[in-house]
């Protein structure tokens, strides 16, 4: 059987470079030839990179499940794809990941890649934008002319609730450091605070606030919120809250390739725009892993092929 090449994280939780057999798709699954695949930094600490989902441990899991490439292999009974697409998706948590020369995936997890984005910027953006996504429009519901607060504007997953909320035409705040401001202000927040130097309290009452940091900022947002006003969170410390507002609030982005296909027009037609903040080889996703790379508001994406 053929062998690539794949990241995987040791016992201590750095990665390495590995040997392993290319995966063969089973019934109703997909192999994916990678070309790129996004870091989320975090993922060092997810359950599913030391345990499986029936919760037993798990070892040696290999990172990265964002991702763009092109359909090596089908299983039984995939007939929505053919070999040679080329696609872009979001891997189930407890799957190996993308940060490998081939992953498998299923159909349900990705969409064909937009054709304006190239490889690199195609990995960059499943996790973010289809987090802003269902937060906004499943989640908060957002509706035309309310006033939404986004925490972290100019984060991966905030540059993506900004330029959505804004194309709901609603009212857009964001918080955001002093140095990205600017770049916030051109995503299409009509007001951007510098949360370092303003309390963003000042802004009054909201119909929406996307939480992206929690801790403290969380805890006063709801102090300007409307009583029939919607919260919604993805940082990790909500989910184990013991006020019942944030605890429900707390949501983890599910995997939807029907709603990366719409974020896909949203893209190829400019309404969308993703942004990479750099790009490296395999062998050095340790470092990419290790927070260590600083650069312009983006998403750091890993280059296989």
């Amino acid at each position: 059987m053929a062998e690539m090449k794949a990241m995987e994280f040791t016992d201590k939780l750095t990665l390495r470079l590995s040997t392993r057999l290319v995966p063969q798709p089973q019934a109703g699954e997909i192999l994916i030839q990678i070309y790129a695949a996004g870091v989320t930094l975090t993922e060092k600490l997810w359950y599913p990179t030391t345990h499986y989902a029936d919760g037993s441990v798990r070892s040696k899991a290999i990172p990265g499940h964002e991702f763009s490439g092109v359909v090596a292999g089908l299983g039984a009974g995939v007939n929505r794809y053919r070999l040679g697409d080329v696609v872009f998706g979001l891997n189930d948590w407890f799957a190996e990941g993308a940060i490998a020369e081939f992953c498998i995936t299923k159909p349900s997890n990705i969409s064909l890649k937009p054709s304006s984005l190239s490889f690199i910027e195609a990995a960059s953006v499943p996790i973010g934008s289809l987090t802003a996504w269902q937060g906004l429009h499943d989640h908060a519901k957002l509706r035309k002319d309310e006033r939404v607060l986004i925490h972290g504007g100019a984060g991966a997953v905030g540059l993506f609730a900004v330029q959505l909320a804004k194309l709901q035409d609603a009212y857009v705040i964001a918080t955001a450091s002093k140095a990205n401001i600017d770049f916030v202000k051109k995503l299409g927040a009509n007001e951007v605070i510098d949360y370092r130097e303003r309390r963003f309290e000042e802004v009054g009452m909201v119909d929406v606030i996307f939480d992206t940091v929690g801790g403290e900022t969380l805890n006063r947002s709801l102090d300007i919120l409307q009583s029939s006003g919607r919260l919604i969170t993805i940082a990790a410390d909500a989910e184990s809250s013991t006020d019942p507002r944030v605890k429900n609030a707390f949501f983890i982005v599910e995997q939807n390739g029907d709603q990366l296909a719409s974020l896909g027009k949203l893209f190829d037609s400019g309404q969308l725009i993703a942004f990479v903040k750099a790009e490296l080889p395999m062998e050095e996703a340790d470092q990419a892993y290790s927070g260590s790379i600083s650069g312009n508001p983006g998403k750091l994406v890993i280059l296989i092929r």
